[in-house]
């Protein structure tokens, strides 16, 4: 039953700046369950870059052995996800001329994305995923899946997402030293959407914010079409060092503060009431009006969206979102978060929660956890070489949970 279940087990694992997050699920007759999950405090990262490979390795130690005493098993291997602005995508085309009129197989398909991928890359890039837009036959654009179809002229359009050569080594290098092997490594914002985006639901045009620590990143899909994959260089440990500098707090101080009574927009709490502010021992408590605080973050919060919208914009979707953004990652969680998405993405917004796994807990139900579910979820897909069934709630079960 052990070796059974453990060759059945999908974990995720998201080594993040700020926090280190690990889920492990159970894949049964093609079913998500889940059985357990650990965080622990991030080390070793600077700047949202890799900094000190053993502090990572041992972040990673905590969350997994965190997650294993829940779950009562043992892994041995996980899905990692990768993020940050040190990643770019670009669309590429292969080109596979027939010569003559035919039918398309599957073959055709997958050769003419092998084409699309043989791309030039700089130095120090790496291929982190390859994703398949959609084809174009005979210059008719548009085609998802045109097997079985004629033409002479078959083109796969591909979106590439590439990434830091040596971060990628080096992150892989500190799960190595936490003696855990490295499935495959994606994208943490495809990983979230994974979690929380239903296939219908990206038919409709939908965009994926996930706010880390020292950034933001975001995808936008177009039916199963990748069509941008990009990262603004703002996160939520911008907001509390602005809480820091401003209010002359220490750090993990501002990081309460930011916790407790912070909104990223003004209006949506009682601005004119009054907080304590920490100060240095042998110095009397001070006082701040919590509106002051709220326009720290509310001037952030606009800077990071107003950069997202440039992104969007550049896409040619940001009138056509008809899903709107979705907001994941630990920086979601700042009250007023979505308000302020909708008013400057003229869109509406929501929080991004895991979708489709049995017994998934009440109390990780927030979008900081989506993406390390998302990664176990990939993991499952990897070992049962399709699509998991995903138990989703129905509309009675969204009303009254």
């Amino acid at each position: 039953m052990a070796t059974n279940l453990r060759s059945q087990l999908a974990v995720g694992l998201d080594v993040g700046s700020a926090t280190t997050r690990c889920v492990i699920l159970a894949l049964d007759h093609g079913h998500l369950k889940f059985l357990g999950c650990g965080q622990a405090p991030g080390k070793g990262w600077v700047k949202g870059r890799v900094a000190d490979s053993g502090a990572i390795a041992e972040s990673v130690q905590y969350a997994v052995r965190d997650a294993e005493r829940m779950a009562r098993v043992s892994v041995e291997s996980a899905v990692a996800g990768i993020g940050g602005t040190s990643v770019q995508g670009f669309a590429s085309r292969g080109v596979y001329e027939f010569g003559r009129p035919r039918h398309i197989e599957q073959g055709d398909l997958s050769y003419a994305v092998h084409l699309a991928s043989r791309v030039r890359l700089e130095d120090d890039r790496y291929v982190l995923q390859m994703l398949p837009m959609d084809f174009t036959l005979d210059g008719r654009a548009g085609f998802r899946n045109p097997k079985g179809a004629v033409c002479t002229r078959l083109e796969a359009n591909v979106y590439v997402v590439t990434c830091s050569s040596r971060e990628h080594q080096a992150l892989i290098g500190a799960i190595h030293q936490a003696h855990l092997a490295v499935e495959e490594t994606i994208l943490e914002p495809v990983a979230a959407a994974y979690a929380c985006i239903l296939p219908e639901d990206r038919t409709r045009g939908v965009a994926l914010i996930d706010i880390g620590a020292h950034s933001a990143s975001v995808v936008v899909y177009d039916g199963d079409a990748l069509l941008r994959a990009v990262g603004v260089p703002v996160g939520g440990d911008h907001f509390t060092r602005d809480l820091s500098h401003v209010l002359k707090v220490v750090y993990e101080d501002a990081q309460q503060l930011k916790e407790e009574y912070g909104c990223a927009i003004l209006g949506l709490t009682s601005d004119s009431s009054y907080i304590e502010i920490p100060s240095p021992d042998g110095r009397p408590p001070r006082e701040a009006t919590r509106r002051h605080l709220n326009e720290i973050l509310e001037a952030r919060a606009g800077e990071m969206f107003y950069l997202l919208r440039s992104e969007l914009a550049k896409t040619g979707m940001e009138q056509s979102l008809l899903e709107g953004v979705i907001l994941t990652g630990g920086g979601a969680m700042l009250t007023g978060m979505c308000d302020m998405a909708e008013g400057v993405l003229n869109c509406q917004a929501r929080n991004g929660l895991v979708l489709g796994v049995e017994d998934w807990p009440e109390e990780i139900d927030t979008p900081a956890w989506t993406c390390a579910a998302g990664l176990a979820m990939y993991s499952a897909r990897l070992k049962s070489h399709k699509e998991p069934k995903r138990i989703v709630p129905s509309l009675v079960d969204f009303v009254f949970k």
